[in-house]
């Protein structure tokens, strides 16, 4: 599919979830130690860093401690993606309709509707996840991502799986829609790049469009790691206070459950609180706890999917069209 921002049609809508599908695999199986090592560090203070978060987590439960909630990833993760990828597509052919002189208004709302709308499938999965993610080797509460979903439904009920919704849209909404602003800006200054430095005039055809001329591979992986870095350090404190509410319903939900999750036993009411006591207790530096190590997981997780989403999505589209 192109990047004319035309209304995809049916083939091309078959390709855009296909490829969406197998980008999230590739891409979660990739980057999910990364993620892991990413909670660790922002729901406790025992660990230094991401290499001391690493070290001790393999050292004392093994490679498997970095795979942890991985089930749930995959098994809700694949089709959240889809939702995401595939309704960040739909949006923003429709709103280009609307604002054809301001892409980045475009590409910035459409991140956030498609975010908006892929929550209903990521946030369940992301407190199983992180509920996984953070629990010591030596207080398991729960056996496996399945356990995890069944043991947080019978005793927190739907609020419980949705707990942190409104945390989880303020955290990756904002990420979402600076991503894609970021990652489009970044493809039309690649294009221009090329125009202006290859010779794509053709004595028979003139200049082609900008948006039809193809971004080689390693310009995709480059433009894709830098919207991803950039948009996911921005929206570190958001991402720490989502992840500080979900594990908090969890503790509260389980009083004879000890893990590392904790902090403080302050109970926050909202992430503006969260927010607000971190950076009483630790500045700015206690706001951005964790954000190298979740620029270290975003970065190559969003440049896996996105270049895997692109290769897919051709490969598809060469198949079914």
């Amino acid at each position: 599919m192109s990047d004319n921002d035309s209304a995809p049609s049916d083939a091309s809508m078959l390709s855009n979830v296909l490829g969406s599908a197998a980008a999230s695999i590739v891409a979660r199986a990739c980057t999910h130690p990364l993620d892991t090592i990413k909670a660790r560090l922002q729901a406790s203070n025992i660990y230094k860093g991401p290499v001391d978060a690493f070290i001790k987590t393999v050292k004392s439960e093994g490679i498997s401690g970095l795979f942890r909630g991985f089930g749930a990833v995959i098994m809700g993760g694949t089709p959240g993606t889809m939702l995401y990828l595939c309704s960040y597509e739909v949006w923003k052919a429709n709103l280009s309709t609307i604002s054809k002189e301001h892409d980045f208004i475009v590409h910035f709302s459409s991140g956030v509707l498609a975010e908006t709308i892929a929550c209903v499938v990521y946030v369940p999965v992301d407190v199983v996840k992180e509920r996984m993610q953070v629990q010591s080797y030596k207080h398991v509460v729960y056996k496996n991502s399945m356990d995890a979903l069944f043991q947080i439904m019978r005793t927190e009920g739907l609020r419980g799986i949705y707990k942190g919704y409104a945390a989880t849209l303020a955290s990756f909404g904002p990420f979402s829609a600076l991503y894609f602003m970021f990652y489009e800006q970044f493809k039309q200054y690649t294009r221009q790049y090329l125009a202006n430095t290859i010779d794509i005039n053709d004595s028979l055809q003139g200049r082609q469009p900008l948006y039809n001329i193809d971004i080689p591979f390693h310009y995709t992986v480059m433009t894709s790691c830098s919207a991803g870095a950039l948009a996911s350090w921005l929206t570190s404190p958001l991402d720490m206070a989502k992840l500080r509410l979900q594990i908090q319903r969890g503790k509260m939900s389980n009083t004879t459950t000890t893990t590392t999750t904790t902090t403080t036993t302050r109970t926050f009411q909202g992430v503006v609180d969260c927010l607000s006591h971190s950076y009483k207790q630790g500045g700015v530096h206690g706001l951005f706890r964790g954000a190298g190590a979740r620029v270290l997981h975003f970065a190559p997780a969003t440049t896996i999917t996105m270049s895997s989403y692109e290769i897919f999505r051709s490969y598809f589209d060469t198949r079914i069209q």
